[in-house]
């Protein structure tokens, strides 16, 4: 099977032979199991990734679950598909879910999906990347972290309605109780950044069960070679780039970087050049990144997660998440190459501002993301950290 081509629900691989490990991924947020997965298929594992593709984001996958519709009927058809494939995918070694939501479904029928893997499958493993209920519990307790999505210092951020649903859903409602059942029963659970692994290690009972390894990525070089010292020469203007997506922008706070990327542009015209992508499917975006120097991203977050560090692979700076707690659970001694901004609009400003009144700087941030990023994200060496941890 071609990775990255969607096929029918029906299509479903034979099982394969010899030694290597079967692997089943299900569900898919920011292509890390996509990424995952190629790291996995060239350390000679069988893969298959199930997802929807994260909706218009359109990340690659072997079997496409994608929802077409919320209506009565389509909602049957869909849920006898999806029961169909379901009996199909046993056998596996290895089955990890991205999330407890790992089906566009209510969180009330996902849990038969879930019964169903474990019964007919090895280990199941869950994903903590992203919105779950340790993260909203870590997030609403305003002490876990000094700022996040949902805290600033000790105060609530009031500033997003959506909150109040994620707060719902995930902290008392259905998602939180899916979360918890599944946290009990799974054989273990992988936090793909220092957030995610902070808010399990604080609130999930079953601790021992826990890891963190960082997020893949698809380096143009292999972990382990030196950098190279061939990073293009630095154009008149720095090109600052900036993706919105307008459902998220205050949530994740890219409205307030654009203001502050607006007001360098407005005062150093000569000095910055900004790209604005706007809800782009993910092939698009990664195209309209390329000759930029800068990136823009997770105001609220204390380090990169995977738009950044997919940027960060083709050279370009990082502006956003880079605390200190980031570096301390990578092990990272000696490089520094994100630039790290407080949450606020004029943090933001006076980092952007410095970055392109010293255009010298430049070259050498950009040698320092390389090799961060084959340092510690490297998506063989990522692969091969989750095949220690699944067969520990």
């Amino acid at each position: 099977m071609t990775a990255g081509l969607p096929i029918r629900l029906e299509e479903v691989p034979e099982s394969g032979g010899g030694s290597n490990m079967k692997i089943l991924l299900v569900g898919d947020y920011s292509n890390v199991h996509a990424t995952l997965a190629e790291g996995l298929r060239a350390l000679g594992h069988e893969v298959t990734v199930v997802s929807d593709g994260d909706g218009w984001k359109d990340y690659p996958r072997d079997i496409d679950v994608r929802r077409p519709s919320l209506g009565r009927w389509q909602t049957l058809r869909y849920m006898l598909r999806l029961r169909g494939l379901w009996r199909q995918l046993r056998g596996y070694d290895i089955v990890q879910v991205i999330n407890p939501v790992f089906l566009p479904l209510r969180a009330e029928r996902i849990w038969p999906f879930y019964e169903s893997l474990r019964r007919h499958n090895g280990k199941v493993f869950m994903g903590a990347f992203g919105m779950d209920h340790y993260w909203v519990k870590a997030g609403t307790d305003c002490h876990t972290f000094r700022y996040s999505d949902f805290n600033l210092g000790s105060a609530p951020r009031t500033d997003i309605a959506e909150n109040a649903l994620f707060i719902a859903d995930w902290l008392h409602g259905p998602k939180g109780v899916l979360n918890r059942r599944m946290a009990a029963d799974c054989d273990g659970i992988i936090a793909g950044l220092y957030e995610y692994y902070a808010s399990y290690e604080k609130y999930c009972p079953q601790k021992e069960k826990l890891t963190f390894i960082p997020f893949p990525i698809k380096a143009s070089q292999p972990a382990g070679l030196p950098v190279k010292e061939d990073v293009p020469e630095r154009a008149e203007k720095a090109v600052v780039f900036i993706g919105i997506q307008r459902s998220r922008s205050a949530y994740k706070g890219t409205d307030i970087m654009l203001r502050a990327l607006e007001r360098v542009e407005k005062e150093l015209p000569h000095k910055v050049r900004a790209v604005r992508v706007e809800s782009v499917p993910f092939a698009e975006y990664r195209k309209l990144m390329l000759g930029s120097d800068i990136i823009l991203d997770q105001l609220y977050s204390y380090t990169p997660a995977m738009n950044a560090l997919e940027a960060m692979a083709q050279g370009l700076i990082a502006v956003g998440g880079g605390e200190p707690e980031n570096y301390a659970i990578l092990g990272e001694e000696e490089l520094r190459p994100i630039i790290n901004v407080e949450p606020s609009e004029e943090s933001v400003y006076q980092a952007l501002r410095r970055l392109v009144l010293h255009p010298e700087r430049l070259p050498q941030l950009k040698r320092d993301t390389l090799a961060y990023i084959r340092r510690h994200h490297d998506h063989l060496k990522v692969a091969r950290q989750y095949l220690e941890f699944w067969t520990r």
